[in-house]
């Protein structure tokens, strides 16, 4: 049996690219196994390994977690990517819960019907460029240092790269009144296992195109 988690979600991004993004980010491989009709779900749910019937599943050290937050914060511990003590994980847990509000917003828009599709996408623009990203920047300011929290990488960096490179494919210029988080955005992409992760070929999933929408959503309705 091999040590590397397996994850268990369709060949996308949804709720499992984050997931990825951690484990990538980590430093650590993993495996796939992905659903590609209503039947392999009903197969998994039979088999009693989905605690609330949902994915994503991730086996790892012998578990089979299920629900996002504590996937990623079990890998977020296990991989030292939480800061140094509490007040640095609060913090922490402050900054990613911000940027998955928006990602929420991200990861919904290829499945908006025709009609709603630009009003969804000025929502995303809106709101990353006048709530969130207005936080990070001035973090980065206030402080002077490369890293959001206590100067050393952790889960809030990978997660804010990620959301806004996922920003950047709707809006290419999203971060034009933010130079801080534009040499954020350079320095977080060279770490190695960044730089890896975003490298063509790796695990990292592309864009949802609006043809695939209806095909992921009769896996799971």
């Amino acid at each position: 049996m091999s040590g590397k988690p397996k994850l268990h979600y369709f060949d996308g991004r949804g709720r499992m690219e984050t997931i990825r993004w951690l484990i990538a980010a980590a430093g650590v491989e993993f495996e796939e196994c992905f659903l590609e009709k209503k039947d392999d779900l009903i197969k998994l749910q039979k088999s009693g390994s989905l605690l609330f019937q949902q994915v994503p599943m991730v086996e790892i050290d012998g578990m089979k977690m299920v629900q996002t937050r504590a996937i990623c914060n079990y890998i977020t511990a296990k991989h030292n990517l939480y800061g140094k003590d509490l007040k640095e994980r609060a913090l922490i847990d402050m900054y990613v819960e911000g940027l998955m509000d928006l990602n929420e917003l991200l990861m919904t828009y290829p499945y908006q019907p025709a009609e709603k599709r630009e009003q969804h996408l000025a929502t995303i623009v809106d709101k990353a460029a006048n709530r969130y990203f207005p936080v990070f920047e001035k973090a980065l300011k206030d402080h002077g240092q490369d890293f959001l929290v206590g100067n050393r990488f952790s889960r809030a960096d990978v997660q804010l790269l990620e959301t806004i490179l996922t920003t950047e494919e709707c809006k290419p210029d999203i971060l034009d009144k933010f130079p801080l988080l534009q040499s954020f955005k350079a320095r977080i992409s060279d770490i190695p296992t960044i730089k890896k992760f975003l490298q063509p070929g790796s695990q990292r999933k592309p864009p949802t195109k609006e043809e695939e929408a209806p095909k992921i959503v009769k896996i799971f309705y």
